[in-house]
């Protein structure tokens, strides 16, 4: 069924006259006529009893009138909202962020978004990032922040984070006299580390190996709060990102880099590839593109991946 044919009939019931009706919607009255007959072809159905002076609807036309208003009201309304879409009106996204390691900057770009987009909707899910990449594979997440593998062709991705990691104790630790430290130093520590949702887990242990020791763990979270109780208690040592570091306010708690950092927070805006994107999703990655965040670990970063 052609939408047009509808809105002309809607014209011609309101006009109760064909002439009138073309004139109405500026087309030739042949036209009109060709529409009303393919639409009573089309049902079976005579709309209108015509003689020499006007033209009424039939019972049959009266049904089909109610329902035409809704039917074109509605198919109005979809492509007002489909060109609120296009020009970035509406819309919502669905966006992954790992506690722990969540962009520092992101908050900021968020604020700014959402002042020059106010009607689009920006849905946050705290998970994991192995729970973030298994949602973006499924569809449930528009986008992710964690870190991509780095082969992996099957997404693409705006770095965003390049944060070398401190090693954090008690301010009591014998580490505390030292103001840098290296990887050796550590073969005899408790570590708490990231759990295992978290590449930087095998990232932490991996390093440690390569340093000539396996760590001893003493517990694995997501938790930032406990990371920094468990090592305010001096209960282990624990590795967090620099600039996190930077902001600690535990009294009992001290951050030293490493004389070779080698393990970095590395994460990137990181969608399917080829998989369809919303408008607004489109027009938050395209936003982030040109006004970045604003923040000196993307330069580094950028730098970092060209």
């Amino acid at each position: 069924m052609d939408i047009r044919n509808l809105e002309y009939f809607i014209e011609v019931a309101r006009q109760k006259s064909f002439s009138k009706a073309a004139e109405a919607i500026h087309i030739s009255q042949p036209s009109v006529s060709k529409a009303i007959k393919e639409l009573e072809t089309q049902w079976g159905i005579t709309l209108f009893y015509r003689n020499t002076k006007n033209i009424e609807l039939t019972d049959s036309g009266a049904v089909l009138l109610e329902q035409a208003q809704r039917i074109v009201s509605a198919f109005n309304h979809i492509t007002i909202q489909l060109d609120g879409l296009k020009r970035m009106q509406t819309g919502k996204i669905h966006i992954g962020l790992p506690p722990i390691t969540a962009v520092t900057a992101f908050a900021k770009l968020l604020k700014t978004f959402k002042s020059e987009y106010p009607k689009i909707q920006v849905q946050l899910y705290e998970y994991g990032p192995k729970k973030i990449e298994a949602a973006i594979q499924e569809g449930l997440l528009d986008i992710g922040i964690f870190t991509p593998p780095d082969e992996d062709e099957q997404y693409e991705k705006i770095w965003v984070e390049c944060d070398p990691h401190y090693v954090i104790f008690h301010a009591q630790h014998w580490l505390a006299q030292y103001p840098v430290v290296d990887f050796k130093q550590l073969s005899q520590e408790e570590f708490i580390i990231y759990n295992n949702e978290y590449r930087l887990h095998d990232m932490i242990i991996d390093r440690c190996r390569q340093a000539g020791f396996t760590p001893c763990i003493t517990l694995e979270t997501s938790q930032r709060d406990l990371m920094l109780q468990m090592v305010a208690a001096n209960l282990g040592i624990a590795l967090l990102p620099q600039k996190l570091c930077a902001k600690l306010d535990v009294g009992d708690v001290v951050c030293r880099p490493f004389v070779d950092p080698q393990v970095y927070l590395k994460l990137a805006f990181t969608w399917k590839k080829e998989r369809y994107l919303s408008h607004a999703a489109r027009e938050f990655l395209r936003f982030v593109k040109v006004t970045g965040l604003d923040d000196e670990s993307v330069t580094g970063c950028n730098r970092f991946y060209k």
